[in-house]
């Protein structure tokens, strides 16, 4: 999922993580694998990747400019985009929150990372910033998608400090004693946890109890980081936009500042609490940026 310049077409922009580069090919689901490995669809039973219908992940990898998405994906994204075109911008925006959250947390000495609701990768990816920084990062991500796991077991075979699980955000006191992600995290020390652009596909009761679960596991000095979409940038526009979703399996959820606020009770919120993504400690300019998207960041006293 790669952050470009406003001025830049994500679709024109090459991976140099090492991903499929988007100039290999016309057709997203045509292109290979430079690994070796081929399409990571190849390795998945079509049936579980439901690719007659749109799924978020894939919705999102279309705005980024990736490549792993099907005509139902293209659809729908390009029905978001119909109503708001700066929606590929407000993904892009939250990638750089991403970044900027992820390298706060390793500067504050957090070592251990667990992004649920990861998504497909792309450039600017959690293990790629946090590894940079401090190689011995460890990393976890999840998601619903099978693809996301196709994928990522194919791009992170080499990589033993971080690997791919398949798991739902409901499911989340399940996952977090999973033992594939245990051989990784030690939840006795401190962890960062990344809900990014995910709460918003749950319910109010869902979204709590995970939240909940989130701050009842880890120990004393780990991070919430949190994005989530919410109408109030945009109240005229919100109400089409969200149709998007409308035939997956994940229905959005805009929800307020004060809804959002209410993530991270529990944590110290990190200045300058919860604003809009580009505006929460901004490295550049914000000048035409976009309001789709609320962020915050807590720490766990």
């Amino acid at each position: 999922m790669p952050e470009f310049d406003n001025a830049t077409n994500p679709a024109d922009v090459t991976d140099p993580a090492g991903f499929a580069d988007p100039a290999d090919s016309a057709d997203p689901a045509d292109s290979a694998d430079p690994a070796g490995f081929g399409h990571p669809a190849d390795f998945v039973d079509p049936v579980m990747l439901q690719t007659h219908r749109p799924h978020p992940a894939r919705i999102y990898d279309y705005w980024l400019g990736g490549k792993d998405n099907f005509p139902p994906d293209r659809a729908a994204a390009e029905h978001a985009i119909a109503a708001a075109p700066d929606i590929p911008q407000a993904a892009r925006e939250n990638r750089a929150f991403l970044r900027r959250a992820v390298r706060l947390c390793v500067e504050a000495g957090v070592r251990q990372f667990i992004d649920i609701g990861s998504g497909l990768p792309a450039q600017g990816n959690v293990h790629e910033v946090a590894q940079e920084l401090a190689p011995e990062s460890r990393v976890v991500y999840i998601d619903n998608d099978p693809i996301v796991l196709a994928h990522g077991r194919a791009l992170l075979a080499s990589n033993h400090s971080t690997t791919v699980l398949t798991g739902d955000l409901r499911d989340l006191d399940e996952l977090l004693d999973r033992p594939e992600l245990r051989e990784l995290i030690d939840l006795s020390r401190p962890v960062a946890v990344l809900l990014m652009a995910v709460l918003h596909f749950i319910d109010d009761d869902q979204a709590a109890a995970a939240v909940k679960a989130v701050h009842d596991r880890l120990a004393p000095g780990s991070f919430l980081l949190l994005s989530h979409s919410t109408a109030e940038g945009n109240p005229q526009r919100a109400a089409e936009v969200v149709k998007t979703w409308d035939d997956t399996d994940s229905r959005i959820r805009l929800r307020g500042r004060a809804e959002v606020e209410g993530f991270l009770t529990g944590w110290e919120p990190l200045e300058p609490g919860v604003d809009f993504v580009p505006l929460w400690r901004p490295d550049g300019p914000t000048a035409g940026s976009t309001r789709w998207m609320y962020a915050g960041v807590g720490r766990k006293p």
